[in-house]
């Protein structure tokens, strides 16, 4: 693919208004300029974007569609205009930082026809990157990029190809876990998926555990994630890997509350396990497993399909 047309899409809730003027006025500086940009408001209306020279296409929803809902309409949008070869999706709360996002963007995706994602680097204002913002096992250096078997849901770039042999995102997950789903897909399909820390998008330090849903949609999708993409008998060993792992990481909360003479904190941990619950009683949606070559490539790359 020489010089592959870009397209970019932006979801918002409407309720960071200066954020996504701030990113629009970093689009507008790109050394490459977008054929395409899209933002869509996920049941929300949208002001006129002054900060964005160009043309914007402005997409309101009567409902709020979840981030994997609100961002498979930008992609159909894309999709329909007939002249985007590469999909890049960026928070509306991120910032790209340099100018050249978008060219190297460009350039990665000319230089391999089989690349399906490239993930951008996450940091906040101070540097910093977040450990569950890298997508590997050896987490500590986050410059260190190559081929992974995930992606950050903050900022990255799609081959348009790609989606159309793998499909869009699992618009019932809502929340949480869309991007594993996606990216096993994009493996399974021999597609790759890379992480490139050149490519930057400035984000405020946050936790997903913010959400009031979080700890529900992370437990009722991880299992609709393992029930619809893993071999059968890898959907135990996943999901107790991640059971203990969940109350590892709880417990220790619920017994500095007691030390400190307080109540033990174990909403979180009901939640969780409602939305284990429901995800064992609900559809997840059409089970398609990996093939084992696929659990293989994942384990050779790290992390394995059970972590």
């Amino acid at each position: 693919m020489s010089e592959p047309r870009l397209g970019v899409a932006i979801v918002t809730m409407g309720n960071r208004p200066k954020d996504v003027d701030a990113l629009l006025a970093a689009v507008a500086k790109q050394d490459v300029a977008p054929t395409r940009l899209v933002i869509v408001g996920n049941g929300t209306p949208l002001p006129d974007f002054p900060a964005y020279p160009g043309e914007v296409t402005a997409i309101e929803l009567d409902e709020n569609l979840g981030c994997p809902g609100g961002r498979n309409v930008a992609l159909r949008r894309l999709r329909e205009f007939g002249d985007v070869d590469v999909a890049i999706e960026l928070d509306d709360d991120g910032l790209l930082v340099d100018p050249d996002v978008f060219r190297t963007v460009q350039r990665l995706f000319a230089e391999d026809p089989r690349l399906g994602i490239v993930g951008f680097r996450i940091a906040d204002e101070h540097g910093e990157t977040q450990r569950r913002h890298v997508p590997r096992l050896r987490a500590k250096d986050p410059m260190r990029g190559g081929l992974v078997t995930s992606f950050l849901g903050g900022a990255h770039a799609f081959s348009m190809e790609m989606l159309a042999q793998t499909g869009d995102w699992p618009a019932d997950f809502f929340f949480t876990h869309e991007e594993t789903d996606l990216a096993w897909r994009a493996l399974d399909a021999d597609w790759k998926v890379l992480y490139e820390p050149s490519l930057l998008l400035q984000h405020p330090k946050t936790s997903p555990a913010r959400h009031a849903v979080y700890h529900r949609m992370t437990a009722r999708n991880r299992v609709w994630l393992a029930r619809r993409r893993l071999p059968l008998p890898l959907i135990p060993l996943y999901l107790t890997v991640w059971t203990l792992l969940t109350v590892a990481r709880t417990l220790p909360q619920a017994l500095n509350s007691v030390r400190a003479g307080e109540a033990p904190t174990l909403g979180g941990l009901k939640a969780w396990a409602g939305g284990f619950v429901e995800g064992c009683r609900t559809s997840g949606g059409e089970r398609k497993p990996m093939r084992w070559a696929t659990v293989w490539r994942m384990t050779r790359l790290g992390p394995p399909p059970l972590i």
